[in-house]
């Protein structure tokens, strides 16, 4: 007697996605159990197709694959071999279409755990299985969902970690956003930055972050205008969240803040109130007084361009203002960029000078930690009045109707629990400062003993740092005389009426005011000495 010859087969196999690949090995106990039952049923497995995508989803790779495959062999009447019912899809209008195309295609589905049929008790069986699978499929993202939710609820962020944070395994179990250096410090100095005014616009923050060499960027080398703005509007770097889609409304976050909630309101009112500028790096980068130096007969700031020789090009700035007496007279750069220089040198104080200024900020720096604890407590009513102020307007809103009514309520309980937030957090933080006096005032003490050495440096905003610290208005510069005397910001403002002062702090009087003391003049200070 001849043996029996074998039909020929292939199995299909899925999971979900590809973390199941790489943390189980669902894909190879399919594979398994279907080749087991080929072999119990003489069947000859020829090929093995895989997918790693959703039940719901028919375009699958490896689908596609086996389809093509099914409809070249054709006449061969190949056997598909699949696990389980859930395998091929978990959805019946999935199911369905997927079932047809394996028929149309010239295959026959079998498997280890259900046995498929052309009959009406076979085919209700299998719709019932499939039905039950498409609601373990809607019923487990259900759950997922809910859990995520709840646990977004206790204060914990359940997606994608933003620039500046890694997952790391959290004391009380699951996964909590940790600080990822050196991301952390460099978003930081970037949203601190363009809250404090140091980077002037959405183009400035841009440029910092695409010249740092560690922030990530894409295969174009240029950090996208979305990346900057998803930066600057994420409430989780202000150490809250929210899940607008899920109804969770600004809420304190479990992970540490890389800002405070103060800088991020600051954040959102100049995004509020400005446009994105333009970014000419380029222009800025060769003409970086531009903007900042005026006209001397106009007023007006002056612009700047490359003017083209017989052999290179040229640098200018020049005004273009009409009706001025200077409108198109070129002024070479070197020259005009090299007074600056001389001047900005000129504002270098004397080391005494120095000293004496450092000791008087200190002096400040002791007392304003003094004044902060009555400004505590001041907050800390505020606060409890917005509380107070919340709850009734939360009792008009349990008898409001109108659905008009109840949404211009809900806005308004969101934002006075934020400014309910922004209270407790300046609470907390009023009278303890993140960094004593030596690490706060170090890079500002270094900045006012030289200027010049800021300037000295090769970004563009290091140097506009210097133009909007030292002077905080236009300086106008004569193409005949040079520049005028500039107005120059507090800091110098102060050191040079010290210097002023100078000869007179060899007196036994100091600032305070004059009392008698012994028959002779003596401050109230050194009064409670004697």
């Amino acid at each position: 007697m001849e043996p029996t010859t074998s039909r020929k087969a292939v199995i299909y196999c899925r999971v979900s996605n590809v973390k199941q690949t790489i943390r189980g090995d669902g894909l190879g106990s399919q594979e398994t159990r279907c080749r087991e039952f080929a072999r119990y049923h003489n069947l000859d497995v020829v090929q093995v197709f895989k997918d790693d995508a959703s039940g719901s989803l028919i375009e699958r790779p490896g689908m596609k694959a086996m389809l093509s495959f099914l409809r070249s062999k054709r006449k061969s009447g190949i056997v598909v071999i699949i696990d389980d019912i859930s395998r091929l899809a978990r959805g019946i209008e999935a199911h369905l279409r997927l079932r047809s195309m394996i028929s149309d295609a010239g295959g026959e589905l079998k498997s280890p755990s259900i046995e498929f049929g052309e009959d009406s008790d076979s085919i209700l069986v299998e719709n019932l299985l499939a039905s039950v699978s498409q609601h373990q499929r809607q019923k487990n993202g259900e759950q997922t969902v809910n859990r995520m939710r709840a646990r977004v609820l206790n204060g914990y962020w359940v997606f994608q970690a933003p620039w500046g944070y890694t997952y790391a395994r959290g004391p009380c179990g699951g996964k909590v956003l940790v600080r990822s250096e050196p991301l952390a410090t460099i978003v930081t100095e970037a949203l601190e930055g363009f809250a404090s005014g140091r980077f002037a616009s959405q183009a400035e923050v841009r440029r910092f972050l695409e010249n740092n060499p560690q922030f990530p960027r894409g295969r174009s080398r240029i950090v996208p205008h979305e990346r900057v703005m998803q930066l600057l509007t994420q409430p989780l770097f202000a150490g809250y969240l929210e899940v607008p889609r899920w109804k969770i409304p600004l809420t304190k976050a479990q992970h540490e803040p890389l800002i405070s909630l103060e800088t991020y309101t600051r954040i959102q009112d100049r995004l509020s109130g400005k446009v994105r500028s333009p970014n000419r790096a380029t222009l800025c980068e060769d003409f970086p007084l531009r903007g900042h130096v005026a006209c001397g007969d106009c007023g007006h700031p002056l612009t700047a361009n490359w003017s083209k020789g017989a052999s290179k090009q040229y640098p200018y700035y020049l005004c273009r203002q009409r009706g001025c007496a200077s409108r198109g007279k070129s002024m070479r750069r070197e020259v005009i960029e090299g007074a600056f220089e001389d001047m900005l040198k000129r504002l270098t104080p004397s080391v005494e000078l120095f000293n004496l200024a450092s000791a008087i900020f200190k002096d400040l720096w002791d007392r304003q930690a003094e004044s902060t604890r009555s400004m505590r407590h001041s907050l800390e009513r505020e606060a409890k009045a917005l509380e107070s102020k919340i709850g009734g307007i939360l009792d008009r809103l349990i008898e409001a109707d109108s659905p008009s009514v109840v949404s211009a309520y809900e806005r308004r309980v969101a934002e006075l629990e934020q400014e309910k937030l922004l209270m407790q957090e300046k609470a907390a933080s009023c009278g303890k400062p993140r960094r004593g006096y030596e690490e706060s005032f170090r890079t500002a003490l270094e900045f006012l003993a030289s200027p010049w050495n800021l300037w000295k440096s090769d970004h563009i905003e290091d140097k506009r740092a210097v133009l909007k610290l030292t002077f905080p208005g236009l300086i106008e510069y004569d193409a005949k005389t040079g520049f005028r005397t500039p107005k120059t910001s507090l800091p110098f403002n102060v050191l040079e009426r010290i210097s002023a002062l100078k000869n007179e702090m060899a007196h036994p009087t100091r600032f305070e005011l004059v009392t008698s003391a012994f028959g002779g003049q003596r401050s109230i200070q050194l009064s409670y000495g004697c």
